[in-house]
């Protein structure tokens, strides 16, 4: 149990020693990096599903989730504001064109990969467009992805009696739940004690009731990923960071979080 804990916190710190320095650099080198990220995650779902991503519709998926994840308009400036976005549309027709002329390639086929593509590949666009919008922006989200996750589990450890979900995560509780949404606050405070500006057009009311949307979205995503692990008979995602399983189960809560705080229109 101890080699265990001592794995996964090597590698964790490992990981954040790449991905904070990135983050704050930002620009194209991140958004690469997210970009390759969100089409390993999408590689893992695919090989959830058993299907190979070294076919042309699996390729195909991979570029239109690097099309949507990386702001293209940005550096192909012929393309229109939304250039990410027309890119990814174009991408997906073409995979369904592939329904057409294939025998074995159908609309049913497709649509576990669009869906898919579209869903992690927006995630990780949403946090490209905060890290764009500041660095403040974007560690505000994370912060309160990371004390959502922390709160919820050590509540849930010393607290936790009624389960949440038992279907699909047996071991997250309600009492864990409002754990997490309680320490969401509890940052959230902090970054507008510190900084007003981070949420601005947005008071510090108006953040601390954002807050527990968002603590909410980050344990729902939590869940969906769950769902996704349960329903095809698998433990983690995958093996990006050993220890701590896939892309997806390091980046499923912020899937969610990053989109609902773009809609609220913090960055």
């Amino acid at each position: 149990m101890k080699k265990d804990l001592l794995k996964r916190t090597i590698f964790a710190a490992l990981a954040l020693a790449i991905f904070i320095p990135l983050l704050v650099i930002g620009g194209l080198w991140l958004q690469i990096a997210m970009g390759l990220l969100a089409m390993l995650g999408v590689h893992e779902l695919l090989q959830m599903k058993g299907l190979n991503t070294m076919t042309p519709e699996g390729v195909l998926t991979l570029l239109a989730t690097f099309a949507l994840t990386i702001p293209l308009e940005n550096y192909l400036t012929f393309l229109p504001v939304d250039g990410n976005v027309v890119a990814y549309g174009v991408v997906i027709f073409i995979m369904l064109g592939c329904t057409v002329f294939s025998k074995n390639y159908t609309i049913e086929d497709a649509v576990y990969p669009i869906a898919m593509s579209f869903y992690v590949g927006f995630g990780f666009n949403a946090l490209v467009d905060a890290r764009i919008a500041g660095l403040d922006k974007a560690l505000l989200a994370l912060c309160i992805v990371w004390a959502t996750d922390s709160g919820a589990y050590l509540v849930g450890m010393n607290f936790g009696k009624r389960r949440l979900a038992p279907r699909v995560s047996p071991n997250k509780s309600i009492e864990g739940a409002f754990g997490g949404i309680l320490a969401a606050m509890l940052v959230t405070l902090i970054f507008m004690l510190v900084d007003s500006t981070v949420a601005l057009p947005y008071g510090i009311y108006k953040m601390m009731l954002f807050a527990i949307f968002f603590s909410i979205a980050g344990q729902l995503g939590d869940l969906i990923e769950s769902a996704m692990k349960r329903h095809f008979g698998v433990k983690d995602s995958g093996f990006f960071i050993p220890g701590h399983g896939g892309v997806l189960d390091r980046f499923d809560s912020m899937l969610a979080v990053f989109p609902i705080m773009h809609l609220f229109g913090l960055f």
